[in-house]
């Protein structure tokens, strides 16, 4: 303890809780609900009240954190006996009550039982049916911190303060000064928090950076009785305690990480200064000197070198230290960001020239250095910043999510789902996947045209429909709000109407509507969203949408599992050149737990490496001049830079539908690159989990082969928004973690049924290795022990 202060170092073992209606179980309850009272109050009694009638949900305790002089604790000695819940109380005295109401919540975590912890007022302005709810949402998200947020004048000064001290510790949650909130204890080390004041949640959420939160906005009702808590008294603590925190933790950071920042900002500026000459004296070559060609291709050519150029002295002079990845792969990102930057770039100088008639060299030079700042940021951030071994990291930096609660279909944020009878009813494209959906669309689903099925009606059990969604005001960073009551979903990006927007209704029917800017990346629509909800919808019937690729080998079903951009595709191909394979997939099948396996045989990606078993006879010459480019951009590093530059808070959405509208991946249907039968179905009988490396193979045990498959579906599902859309994904009665553990039973049963190995070569020659592997033969060398060690 530090006495000599107003906040708590460490949190008093001296302080008991008195159990008042002790638990009839011996085992821990799941949700404690702490509430920190002050004075005597009448409406505990009707907050216990309204608690005990959760109390049909999950195990619940009450604590009651009494910092009173005058009894508020004869309260709950008084409803004890009418009470179900378990009640526990905690006393402090005039000299125990260091941190004010921050240090009641604190002591009130110490002593709690429960996995989650939930803080609110005992005055009503905290509605204690939606204790239990907080807590329930943190379980079925997975997440840390639930936070419920209401708007009110009071907090607008305090918050923007707070969150300008605290620009990424308290960029995320719209109030971080919420006085109601659950936390997973677990995430949580008491010993860090020093709180003073009202502010307990602002303390947690910036001593403990990583804390993954969602937000449930609730309408605030008036205080009954009590005093209120703001006051001069309380806004200078509020102060105080604010640059404390910011104190605290520069003296733990040091200050070289700014200035560390800042050399490296001053080395990037000249060797950006150096870039820009280099560019400036190509594109005068180029365009008046010795070619005459036109100024924007002499543009983009001179970016060309100036990019080589900028990269080699990026890496020898102002990232010397040890860097993330290889050299290839930093380059690859470097060369993907400039141009990125590039096609910004080229209309603003065609508006600068032809438009403003600026001279060509001035213009581009201002070009140059209007997209200087974003160039530095991105390539700190996005290729040269090491991961960081803390828990959370990502999800620091993730879209934030606001889940709502409420029972009618708009929010508080003024958010109105669409219903299809205010959009168009006619849906051209058709599909259906066997035993997983029916599929209508307005919009082209090219990964789903082998079950183009023009013969149902519009009556499927998806639908997807273009029209408007998400608000017409620009947002500051993207927002996904869950409904409960009707289950529904909305995405809304950055741009306002003009955002990759998407809006999701889980009826007894899906409805999906798609802004028209997403529309027009018909790829996105069905890898971002409909893939999400067709793998499910799969699970609640019984089967489960595994990424592997399957082949059909002399009778016998095969499935190839690996990481993306490892090289499934291209032995696909070879086996069903080499060795006459039946084709099911080389990204996605449909399991079930028997073992069968149905189709999926969506368009294979011909990456820079899935290019060695694709021949020059199988695709065209513009189709192989324009390969390079997609096989780059659509590489394992370009999507490496979208993950990277999506913790930027950049619309990542309508980034990538613009991407993929301007250079489409590079995607070929397996009978248009060679002939080839697909069949419908196999029964499984072998797993090969393939990887890179020295040659070697070995069994896999059932779990290991799950625990390979599991991680390889999720490697797949990388790109946001689907680790935020996920969790908010109700099919009938069962949430997102239901749905997961039943997609794991499937997967588990399936794989009694079946051979698993894992099998590493260095040199991409597993398609060699399984047909032998096949049927085992002793004498031959593939199994020799100097092969495989």
């Amino acid at each position: 303890m530090q006495n000599n202060t107003k906040n708590i170092s460490k949190v008093d073992p001296g302080i008991k809780p008195l159990d008042i209606r002790p638990a009839w179980k011996s085992q821990p309850p799941e949700i404690s609900v702490i509430i920190p009272a002050r004075t005597k109050t009448d409406n505990l009694a009707t907050v216990f009240r309204q608690l005990s009638e959760e109390h049909s949900g999950p195990s619940m305790e009450i604590l009651l954190v009494d910092d009173s002089d005058d009894g508020a604790g004869d309260v709950v000695l008084s409803l004890a006996a009418l009470s179900p819940v378990p009640m526990r109380l905690i006393h402090r005295g005039p000299g125990e009550r260091h941190g004010g109401f921050g240090g009641a919540v604190l002591a009130g975590l110490a002593q709690a039982r429960g996995m989650w912890a939930v803080v609110m007022d005992g005055d009503l302005r905290h509605p204690p049916v939606l204790a239990p709810r907080l807590a329930e949402i943190g379980r079925s998200r997975d997440v840390d911190v639930v936070i419920a947020t209401s708007r009110h004048l009071v907090s607008i000064l305090p918050t923007a303060i707070a969150k300008a001290t605290f620009p990424r510790r308290l960029g995320q949650p719209s109030d971080p000064l919420s006085g109601f909130f659950a936390v997973r204890r677990a995430a949580l080390d008491l010993d860090r928090l020093r709180p003073a004041g009202f502010k307990i949640l602002m303390e947690i959420l910036v001593r403990h950076p990583g804390l993954r939160t969602v937000e449930v906005p609730f309408p605030t009702q008036p205080r009954q009785a009590g005093r209120r808590k703001t006051s001069l008294r309380e806004g200078m603590t509020f102060v105080r305690h604010l640059v404390r925190l910011r104190t605290s933790l520069s003296n733990r950071h040091a200050i070289s990480s700014p200035k560390r920042w800042l050399v490296h900002a001053g080395a990037f500026g000249l060797v950006g200064l150096s870039g820009l000459l280099v560019n400036t004296a190509l594109l005068w070559l180029l365009h008046d000197h010795l070619l005459d060609l036109h100024y924007l291709l002499a543009a983009a050519l001179a970016t060309e070198a100036s990019t080589t150029w900028l990269f080699v002295l990026t890496e020898t002079l102002v990232y010397r230290r040890v860097k993330p990845g290889t050299t290839a792969s930093r380059a690859v990102r470097f060369f993907l960001l400039n141009h990125a930057l590039l096609a910004l770039r080229l209309p603003i100088l065609a508006l600068l020239v032809d438009g403003l008639g600026l001279g060509v060299l001035l213009a581009n030079a201002f070009t140059l250095g209007l997209l200087f700042l974003v160039r530095l940021v991105a390539t700190d951030s996005a290729i040269y910043r090491r991961a960081q071994p803390v828990a959370g990291e990502s999800a620091r930096a993730a879209i934030r999510v606001v889940v709502d609660v409420t029972s009618s279909a708009s929010t508080s944020t003024g958010v109105t789902l669409k219903r299809s009878s205010d959009l168009a009813r006619y849906l051209p494209y058709r599909y259906c996947v066997p035993n997983v959906a029916t599929i209508g669309s307005q919009v082209r689903l090219a990964e789903l045209d082998y079950f183009r099925a023009q013969w149902l009606d519009n009556d499927t059990e998806i639908q997807i429909r273009v029209g408007p969604v998400g608000s017409r005001r620009p947002l500051p960073r993207a927002v996904i709000t869950q409904f409960t009551c009707p289950p529904a979903i909305e995405y809304a990006e950055h741009l306002g109407r003009f955002g990759a927007n998407f809006q999701i209704s889980l009826g007894e029917k899906i409805e999906v509507v798609v802004s028209p800017s997403l529309a027009r990346s018909p790829h996105v629509v069905y890898t971002n969203i409909l893939e999400a909800l067709l793998r499910f919808v799969a699970v609640s019937r019984g089967a489960m949408l595994l990424h592997s690729a399957c082949v059909e080998l002399d009778g016998v079903g095969v499935l190839i599992s690996a990481r993306t951009d490892t090289g499934k595709t291209g032995t696909v191909l070879r086996l069903v050149r080499e060795h006459s394979a039946k084709f099911l997939s080389d990204d996605m099948i449909v399991l079930y737990g028997d073992g069968r396996v149905d189709c999926f045989p969506k368009p294979l990606t011909i990456s820079h490496h899935t290019v060695r078993a694709v021949r020059y006879d199988e695709l065209t010459r513009r189709e192989w001049r324009r390969l390079w480019l997609q096989s780059l951009l659509h590489s394992r590093q370009g999507r490496q830079l979208g993950l990277s530059l999506s913790h930027l808070n950049v619309p990542i959405m309508g980034t990538n539908a613009l991407t993929q509208r301007i250079v489409p991946p590079p995607k070929y249907a397996m009978d248009r690159l060679m002939p080839c039968q697909i069949v419908p179905e196999t029964k499984l009988a072998e797993l090969f989990v393939i990887e890179r490396g020295a040659h070697a193979v070995g069994d896999m045990s059932p779990r290991d082969a799950m625990s390979a498959l599991l991680t390889n579906t999720e490697d797949a599902y990388q790109f946001p928004p689907f680790h935020q859309l996920a969790p908010s994904i109700v099919i009938g009665e069962d949430d997102h973690l239901a749905l997961r553990e039943k997609e794991r039973e499937i997967l588990a049963t399936a794989l009694r049924r079946i051979r698993a190995r894992s099998l590493a070569t260095p040199d991409f020659s597993w398609a060699d290795e399984i047909p032998r592997l096949l049927v085992p033969r002793p004498t031959d060398d593939w199994l020799s022990p100097r092969r495989y060690a």
